[in-house]
């Protein structure tokens, strides 16, 4: 367990305007990764291995994309026990996002409302990080999956957002277990045509092609993608991209992004924000689209589920929707580091 009960520095993050509690937390766990400090937060993880899209999961409890968007405390991360970790989203150059404030807590849902808008440092950085991470290094590489997220710059027209994913895809295929393809976010203009049918054939045959060119290079290994969607479709519009992602041979989907729906938080304060709605509010949304996509890709396609997870009975829950694995971000902001082994050891003896 962490040596730091999370109850007590809650409160003091909590005090603080939302991005700057952000870059705080990413600030220290950046500093102390491979120090005595690491303690604070360490936990031994939960072993629950499982097989999925070729890779060896430790346990099925992730860390969602947008924590750490330029993949500077991926030790750290490592640390808090999970099976795999997600950072990212890059996009081909660097870019500031979208102007401040552009996060917002809504404590009373257990919810945040974010329009960062993809603010990272850019691929070339992104890679460096990656690269001196010490769990990354020969002979030192954890347990721990890596999953590095892509996605476009803003300033890029979306009819031109194929090369933007094909430069993202170049620049991080040797690095990564796993690519995460980001068409979901509601914070750049106009990415989520990229869901719509013919978009998203197009991006995904390009996607598929070039991927196979990287495999067949000398000593290269076949990286699985993975591609997140959002929780704001239909069942005609699931049903679509299940057959999407199985006519273009990708491995896995993640389900899903935040929510640009407010219902669940009318009358509270910033619930009329634009951006994407993340936390429990987005849980039933993403349980469906789980359900649905299980339904429609079959009992062997991976799903990660990602969406409201705060508890580890949540966490159970998005399992039994029909998740093969689970991230979480905004219940990491909520509860704290405790919650990845509690979430794991919950779905452990759901296998017991």
């Amino acid at each position: 367990m962490p040596l730091i009960p999370y109850s007590l520095a809650r409160p003091f993050l909590f005090g603080l305007d939302p991005e700057a509690a952000h870059d705080l937390t990413l600030q220290m766990l950046a500093r102390g990764q491979g120090t005595p400090l690491q303690c604070g937060w360490s936990s031994t993880p939960v072993h629950d291995p499982l097989r999925l899209a070729g890779l060896e999961f430790p346990n099925r409890v992730g860390l969602a994309a947008g924590l750490d968007k330029n993949a500077r405390c991926i030790d750290a991360l490592a640390a808090m026990g999970f099976g795999f970790i997600e950072v990212g989203t890059v996009t081909p150059k660097p870019q500031p996002g979208n102007p401040k404030p552009r996060m917002f807590r809504l404590p009373k849902a257990q919810a945040l409302i974010n329009r960062l808008g993809f603010n990272n440092d850019g691929l070339d950085a992104f890679v460096g990080n990656v690269q001196r991470a010490r769990c990354r290094q020969p002979g030192q590489r954890s347990a721990v999956l890596l999953g590095l997220n892509i996605g476009k710059n803003a300033s890029t027209p979306i009819e031109n957002a194929t090369a933007d994913y094909l430069l993202g895809l170049e620049g991080v295929y040797p690095h990564a277990d796993y690519v995460a393809v980001n068409i979901s976010s509601p914070n750049t203009q106009n990415l989520r045509a990229l869901q719509s049918d013919a978009a998203l054939d197009g991006l995904l045959e390009a996607l598929a092609e070039r991927r196979e060119r990287l495999a067949a290079q000398a000593g290269a290994r076949r990286v699985p993608l993975f591609v997140k969607i959002a929780p704001d479709l239909d069942e005609t519009q699931v049903r679509l991209i299940a057959a999407a992602l199985k006519n273009h041979g990708m491995d896995g989907v993640i389900a899903t992004n935040t929510t640009i729906a407010r219902d669940k938080v009318q009358g509270l304060p910033h619930a009329q924000e634009t951006g994407g709605l993340s936390g429990a509010p987005v849980r039933e949304a993403s349980n469906r689209v789980v359900g649905l996509l299980r339904a429609e890709l079959g009992k062997g396609f991976p799903i990660i589920g990602v969406g409201g997870i705060l508890s580890a009975e949540h966490a159970v829950e998005k399992i039994r929707a029909g998740a093969d694995v689970v991230q979480i971000y905004t219940g990491l902001i909520y509860q704290g580091p405790a919650l990845v082994n509690q979430a794991a050891r919950a779905i452990q003896a759901t296998r017991a």
